[in-house]
């Protein structure tokens, strides 16, 4: 679980900027909010946030992606790390990028953060925390790696740090390199941690071609409830012969794939995919399809880039839903516009079921942007589960919880006063502005009514 995020000088985020999974005092819905017993603490199972067009909501997600793709795939040896500074003052390209993570894994809290340049890391920390001490594993800073006394002595972990290039994390080469000390921060951001972007298919979505997987059934059962009009899925074979791919790419496939290993090819159209498995040895390539009713109680199908816009995002996010559904989950979602070409009302359904299946033992977390107010009703979310972006006049972003705001109650109809612009997050549009008039001389008027932060 993320217990907290923080960044700095990441895009548009110029500032340190916290987020915090950590529950208030709030006593509404505590009876979903998992409790960690020995750190006596709460930690939010979701959370949603708000915010104006080009507010820094999908630069929040940019950030947690590059972070997790630093950590599992490293750098080359003479690349440069790809981070996007702030670009609005004359500081940003040269102070570093910070990233901070204090994370649950298996009952045991990390705190993982680094510092980076394009050309090197600047600073990287690993700290393992109990309910009585806090042991800073390793501590990497100006070119010198000092460890916790335990592991001060092991020799091959000072020869693994000399081989670690200026430009790599540590955590990644030590994992390389086969030392399992600090593994599990590593195996979180590569297996537990799971960012959907908007204008990508979810790549999980082709393990639910395999019937024997335990969440084929829930899958197809879901999908009719849903007013997707699809009955259910399935998938043809295909021999590899007949599709027209590079020769290049069938000889990487026979090296590459391995045995329950699952690969996507996209073909044209470009929403049609083409999944190849390896199975007793063989490679097998399956196109999923999917099977509409019809009168006669026949069935007919469909290529998935015939269904609607609507019916493929369901098909990508249903996944997640269930995995976040399913008992002893782990799993840490981070949905990017999850409101993308979906009916406000069928995300709300999403949303509660995963909340009818959280408890004060659940491990799973479902983070989100969206722009749908439907969702910001406090019969559904808590006040510190709901969060908003905003960005001021010198383009720097800020991220806040309504739990924040003083005189919010539980009782209050919190959209009415987002929407009023008394709790930010929404656009500043220019008074007098129109398609016919677009650069009005009025001057914007200062929001006089806002709701008191604490």
């Amino acid at each position: 679980m993320i217990i907290s995020f923080s960044v700095e000088n990441w895009m548009s985020f110029r500032d340190p900027t916290t987020f915090s999974m950590i529950a208030s005092r709030e006593r509404q819905h505590g009876e979903r909010v998992p409790k960690l017993g020995k750190y006596q603490t709460r930690v939010l199972p979701i959370a949603a946030i708000y915010g104006g067009n080009a507010s820094g909501k999908t630069n929040f997600f940019k950030a947690l992606n590059f972070a997790r793709t630093l950590v599992i795939k490293g750098t080359r040896p003479d690349s440069l790390i790809p981070i996007e500074t702030f670009r609005l003052d004359a500081e940003g390209r040269s102070r570093p990028s910070r990233f901070a993570f204090e994370l649950l894994i298996d009952e045991t809290i990390y705190d993982f953060s680094f510092a980076v340049t394009q050309k090197v890391v600047l600073e990287e920390r690993l700290v393992k925390i109990t309910s009585t001490s806090e042991k800073v594993l390793y501590d990497r800073r100006d070119g010198n790696l000092n460890f916790d006394a335990s592991l001060a002595k092991d020799m091959f972990l000072q020869f693994t740090f000399r081989g670690t290039r200026d430009n790599q994390l540590f955590l990644t080469n030590s994992v390389s390199q086969n030392i399992d000390d600090f593994r599990p921060v590593y195996d979180w951001f590569e297996n537990t941690l799971v960012l959907v972007a908007p204008d990508s298919r979810f790549d999980p979505f082709e393990i639910f071609l395999d019937e024997g997987h335990p969440l084929y059934t829930a899958m197809n059962e879901m999908l009719p409830r849903l007013d997707t009009g699809i009955a259910h899925l399935g998938s043809e074979e295909i021999p590899l012969e007949n599709i027209s791919i590079p020769e290049p790419l069938k000889t990487e496939l026979q090296e590459e794939v391995k045995e329950g290993m699952a690969v996507r090819l996209l073909m044209e159209p470009q929403t049609n995919r083409i999944v190849v498995t390896r199975k007793d040895g063989e490679l097998i390539a399956k196109r999923p399809v999917t099977f509409h009713p019809k009168s006669d109680g026949t069935e007919v199908r469909f290529e998935i880039y015939q269904e609607s816009d609507g019916s493929q995002r369901v098909i990508d996010l249903l996944p997640a839903f269930l995995e976040l559904s399913a008992q002893a989950s782990q799993k840490v979602y981070v949905i990017d516009e999850i409101d993308r070409s979906l009916h406000p009302l069928l995300i709300r359904q999403l949303l509660e079921e995963y909340l009818s299946n959280c408890s004060t033992e659940t491990r799973t977390q479902l983070l989100l942007t969206t722009h749908n107010v439907m969702l910001m009703d406090q019969q559904l979310l808590r006040r510190d589960e709901m969060w908003a972006t905003e960005r001021d006049e010198a383009g720097v972003s800020s991220l806040f919880s309504f739990s924040e705001y003083k005189d919010v109650r539980y009782d209050k109809d919190i959209r009415k006063s987002y929407l009023q612009g008394r709790m930010g997050g929404i656009p500043h549009i220019v008074p007098g502005w129109s398609l016919t008039n677009p650069h009005p001389t009025e001057e914007i008027e200062e929001r006089t009514d806002a709701v008191e932060k604490t």
